[in-house]
């Protein structure tokens, strides 16, 4: 971990929303074999530091695109656990009425332009953003994440042609897990570092130790500057690792066991946790206490979800269309 060099609020506002990821995540898998939950759920757990740490050096008003492993992205950017269990419950009450569930969470809002669950879906829609911004003249940047199996889609290669080209003020987040589904990145790419990608469209690429959400944060940060400064985007990977599988009831046979094993000894939330405790920065009652308050509000959140109506079959259609015109729907 680097010399402690930030405030004190901030490294425990990190250590408390990393908690808030990894426990929501863990929470949902409980509630979704408890039935409350339907369909799939595709968890971040070990991933932790990557959503907390970049979207600790956005300001509120730039925004993101997420990914169909994107609870962490939408707590990290100021996300409700609340709100995002009634709508993994398919809830009237979730963030989008209980229709778009796990997968596409969405909330202008907070500068969260969506979840998606197309792989690279994500990547074109905040080069859009980006562009606004800058005809707007507006010091705003927009932050795609996105798997390292994304990085092999015709939609990131064209994103990040047009984001070179026109010097437009985004960062492409790679969050390069290892594995895009069930295959080895090495079955899926000629490159070890898919940060050289970047060197295609003429901007920076930046690799980055994906468990250390100070390492994170710094990088996202220089970033941002550049942005903001008028000098383009830039491509970060940030190495990481799913400690789940794929999907919750994935039998994982294609990862080693002690593959699992040494990844879980480099677990982010721990790492950080010791970090703040060997740095004097908080005592153990103190970290105690920031999980407790976690636990509690993600028992009000799972309250609230099964407490509120489900969306009726006549709303089916509100909400998915923009506009009318001359009495049709478009």
């Amino acid at each position: 971990m680097p010399t402690p060099t930030y405030e004190h609020p901030f490294l425990v506002e990190l250590y408390r929303k990393m908690v808030t990821v990894r426990e929501f995540e863990l929470r949902a898998i409980n509630e979704r074999r408890a039935g409350l939950i339907p369909g799939f759920i595709h968890s971040c757990v070990g991933q932790e530091a990557t959503a907390v740490g970049a979207c600790a050096a956005l300001n509120a008003d730039d925004v993101i695109t997420s990914t169909h492993r994107g609870h962490g992205h939408l707590i990290a950017k100021g996300g409700q656990p609340k709100y995002m269990m009634a709508e993994l419950a398919a809830r009237t009450t979730g963030y989008c009425g209980g229709k778009g569930g796990s997968l596409h969470m969405t909330d202008f809002n907070l500068g969260i332009l969506g979840a998606n669950g197309i792989v690279a879906g994500g990547i074109p829609i905040a080069v859009g953003a980006a562009l606004a911004f800058q005809q707007r003249r507006e010091k705003r940047v927009a932050l795609a994440f996105f798997g390292d199996g994304a990085t092999n889609e015709g939609a990131f290669h064209e994103a990040l042609n047009l984001a070179g080209l026109w010097k437009l003020p985004v960062i492409f987040f790679c969050e390069n897990n290892l594995y895009g589904e069930g295959s080895p990145q090495h079955t899926q790419a000629p490159l070890k570092d898919l940060a050289e990608r970047a060197a295609s469209y003429a901007f920076r690429g930046v690799i980055v130790d994906g468990n250390d959400v100070l390492a994170v944060f710094e990088a996202t940060r220089q970033a941002v500057e550049r942005a903001r400064a008028g000098q383009g985007p830039t491509l970060i990977e940030g190495k990481t690792y799913r400690l789940r599988g794929h999907y919750e009831g994935d039998p994982m046979l294609y990862r080693d066991k002690a593959e699992v094993e040494t990844w879980r000894q480099r677990d982010p939330l721990t790492t950080f946790r010791r970090y703040l405790l060997e740095q004097a920065i908080c005592a153990e009652t103190d970290l105690q206490d920031i999980e407790a308050a976690v636990q509690a509000e993600l028992n009000e959140a799972v309250a609230f979800a099964a407490a509120s109506p489900t969306p009726a079959p006549e709303t089916a259609l509100e909400g998915v269309y923009g506009q009318t015109w001359g009495g049709r729907v478009f």
